[in-house]
C-alpha cells in the first residue's frame, strides 16, 4: 500500500533506525515512500545511507529519501512521526532536574512533571508547534504521531493551538504490563484482558480479567505482586553483577538469581500506590513520582539514579542498527487505519472528550483506543478511582498554565505554572528559579518575556 511516511527527527539513529526497522517488516506498508527529515544534515545523511544500504541488501519494496527541507518532506504526507529534542539532551535534562532542587523544590526526576517538566516543555513545544503548523498547511489530513516528552503537556498544547490536527501521542510505558503480569500471575499475557488509563507516565492498571473464565484478576495481582517485585533485583545490583562477572544475565531466571540488597528497586512509591490505592502503576518511581507532591519522601532515589546513569551510559555506548522486528506501536496503528482493523490499542494520548469523566475535555489523557479506517477512537473509561483521580486533578492547572506560558511567551504565566504545581511548595524562591533557568537556557527560552 503506497503511502508517504515522514520521520521528523530522523537524524537520531535510535529513532531513525528503529522506526525504519518497524516499517520495513510491514507487508501492509510495502511500496511506501519513507522520508527522513532532520535539521542536522550530517546525521541525517548517515541514517539515510544506512537505510538505503539495508533496503538494497534485503531487496525490500520501499523507497527512501532524506531532506533537511521540512516543506519538501511534508508535501503530500499521509503519516508524520515526530521524535525530537533540542540542544544537548542530558546537559539540559540535568539542569531541569538539579537546579530546582537547589532552590528547595523536592522533585524526584525532572523530565515530565514538576519544574523540570515545565522547562523541558518550554524548550521543546515551540519547535513542535512550528512542525505542526507546517503539517496543518501542507498535509492537513495526515495522521501525526508524537514520541517526544513531556508527552501530555506537548499534546495538550498542540491540540489547543491546532484543534483540527490528527495528533496522537505514543509511549511504550504500557509495555511493562506484558513483561510483569505473566510472571506475577504465572499465565501467558494473551490470556488476560487489561485496560489502563490516566496521564502519560502517570497511569494505573484499571482492569485485569482472565479471558478463559471472565473472572477479575486484580485480587490475584494485589496478592502476588509484592512478592514478585520484592525479589526482582535492582538495576544497581544488575550493573554490579555485570562488572564483577563480565557477563550479563541471559534469562529472567538468571536475573532473579542475582543477590539483591535493594528492596523494591525504584518502587518505593510504586509499592505505596499499590498498597494504599489498590492499583498497579504501569511505570516506576522516576516517572510516577514526578507528579506526586509527597513522592520525594518515599521514592527509591538510588534506583532512580541507577536508572538514569545506566540509560545515559547505554545511549552513549549503544550502536543502533536496523532490525526487521517491531519495537514501537506506531506501525501497527498505521496498519490498523489502512486495513480497517478495528482492534484495541492499549494506550494512546488524545484529548479527553469525555473518555475519563472526572477530567476536563481539553486535557490530553492516556487511554486505550479502537483503531479503524476512520482513525483512532478513545475507549470510554468513565470515572477513575477517586484516590487516583485526586492525584490527577492536581495536574489540570499545571497543564493549562504550561500551554498558556508557551502560547503567550509570558514570564508571569511561567511563574504561575510553577505556583499551581503540587511539587512546588515554595514561593519566594520561584522568581529567582525562573530567572536562573531563563538565563541558563536562553538559547531556547528567549521568547519568554
Amino acid at each position: 500500500m503506497q503511502k508517504k511516511i515522514v520521520l521528523i527527527g530522523a537524524g537520531s539513529a535510535q529513532f531513525g533506525f528503529g522506526t525504519m526497522g518497524d516499517i520495513f517488516q510491514s507487508q501492509v506498508l510495502e511500496g511506501s515512500h519513507i522520508v527522513l527529515h532532520d535539521i542536522n544534515p550530517t546525521t541525517l545523511h548517515r541514517v539515510e545511507e544506512v537505510g538505503k544500504q539495508f533496503i538494497a541488501e534485503h531487496n525490500l519494496p520501499f523507497v527512501l529519501s532524506a531532506t533537511t527541507s521540512r516543506a519538501e518532506a511534508l508535501e503530500g504526507a499521509d503519516f508524520c512521526v515526530i521524535s525530537i529534542e533540542v540542544g544537548d539532551r542530558f546537559v539540559l535534562w540535568e539542569q531541569d532536574w538539579r537546579i530546582p532542587q537547589q532552590y528547595g523544590v523536592r522533585q524526584v526526576y525532572g523530565e515530565n512533571g514538576g519544574p523540570g517538566g515545565l522547562f523541558h516543555s518550554l524548550r521543546i513545544i515551540p519547535p513542535i508547534l512550528e512542525i505542526c503548523g507546517d503539517i496543518q498547511k501542507l498535509c492537513p489530513e495526515a495522521y501525526v504521531f508524537n514520541f517526544s516528552n513531556p508527552m501530555s503537556r506537548i499534546c495538550t498544547t498542540v491540540h489547543r493551538k491546532y484543534p483540527e490536527l490528527k495528533l496522537i501521542g505514543l509511549c511504550h510505558e504500557i509495555m511493562s504490563l506484558p513483561r510483569y503480569l505473566p510472571k506475577i500471575l504465572e499465565i501467558p499475557y494473551e490470556k488476560l484482558k487489561t485496560r489502563a488509563g490516566g496521564l502519560n507516565h502517570f497511569s494505573i492498571l484499571l482492569e485485569a480479567t482472565y479471558i478463559d473464565n471472565g473472572e477479575d484478576a486484580y485480587p490475584d495481582i494485589r496478592a502476588k505482586a509484592p512478592a514478585y517485585f520484592e525479589r526482582l533485583p535492582g538495576l544497581g545490583d544488575v550493573m554490579d553483577y555485570v562488572m564483577k562477572t563480565g557477563k550479563r544475565p541471559e534469562s529472567e531466571e538468571e536475573l532473579l538469581d542475582i543477590p539483591c540488597t535493594e528492596f523494591w528497586s525504584e518502587r518505593g512509591l510504586f509499592k505505596i500506590i499499590l498498597e494504599e490505592l489498590g492499583y498497579l502503576p504501569i511505570t516506576t518511581d522516576s516517572h510516577f513520582g514526578e507528579y506526586v507532591h509527597w513522592a520525594y519522601e518515599v521514592v527509591d532515589h538510588k534506583g532512580i539514579l541507577d536508572f538514569y546513569n545506566a540509560y545515559k551510559g547505554w545511549l552513549a555506548m549503544a550502536e543502533p542498527k536496523i532490525e526487521l522486528k517491531l519495537s514501537e506501536r506506531v506501525v501497527p496503528i498505521i496498519e490498523g487505519i489502512l486495513t480497517d482493523a478495528g482492534y484495541e490499542e492499549a494506550a494512546v494520548n488524545i484529548p479527553n472528550t469525555g473518555l475519563i469523566a472526572n477530567l476536563p475535555s481539553w486535557l490530553v489523557v492516556e487511554v486505550p483506543a479502537i483503531v479503524d479506517k476512520e482513525g483512532i477512537h478513545g475507549v470510554i473509561l468513565g470515572e477513575l478511582p477517586k484516590g487516583f483521580a485526586g492525584l490527577l486533578y492536581n495536574q489540570i492547572a499545571v497543564h493549562d498554565m504550561t500551554a498558556e506560558a508557551v502560547l503567550t511567551g509570558s514570564k508571569a504565566a511561567v511563574r504561575q505554572a510553577l505556583w499551581v504545581d503540587p511539587i512546588v511548595d515554595k514561593y519566594a524562591a520561584i522568581e529567582d528559579l525562573v530567572d536562573t533557568m531563563l538565563k541558563l537556557q536562553s538559547d531556547y527560552l528567549g521568547y519568554i518575556k
